[in-house]
């Protein structure tokens, strides 16, 4: 099954969280959770930066102008992924999550629209998956969930 290693990142994140917040309630999980997926992706990125950025630059609305922000990406991924485990600056981890990761989704959109038969970047080189539905869907769930805990702050 091509989506077998997403789906166990995934469910990792999500038992981790369930281990570190059994009743602490959903924001406190949707924290974890959100932390954990987004530095095991920001590590599978990092290994091989050069081959993320080849991937990526094929998809991505930054990096296709700017190659340079292919670099950066992982890196700001695991700050977001730290900032959740951390609860630091949840408002701006927030917002940053909705913009980057909105901004993926558009260029996910657009590459999907033209048929673009790309490997998705989003696990870096080490495993091979198909951009696809189910990579817009992790973006759009993903901004969906920080803009769940942004209106759970007011």
């Amino acid at each position: 099954m091509k989506y077998w290693p997403l789906f166990a990142l995934i469910l990792i994140a999500a038992l981790a969280a369930v281990a570190l917040s059994p009743l602490l309630g959903m924001k406190n999980w949707m924290h974890y959770f959100m932390g954990f997926f987004l530095c095991q992706f920001a590590m599978l990125k990092i290994f091989r930066p050069s081959g993320f950025v080849e991937g990526f630059q094929k998809y991505d609305l930054i990096a296709s102008k700017f190659p340079f922000y292919g670099y950066i990406y992982p890196w700001i991924e695991l700050g977001l992924g730290l900032g959740y485990l951390a609860f630091f600056a949840p408002v701006l981890i927030y917002f940053i999550t909705m913009i980057v990761l909105g901004i993926g989704a558009v260029g996910v959109i657009r590459a999907l629209r033209r048929g673009l038969d790309v490997r998705c970047a989003c696990m870096g080189t080490v495993l091979d998956v198909p951009l696809s539905t189910v990579t817009l869907t992790e973006d759009l769930v993903m901004v969906a969930m920080a803009l769940f805990l942004l209106l759970k702050m007011a």
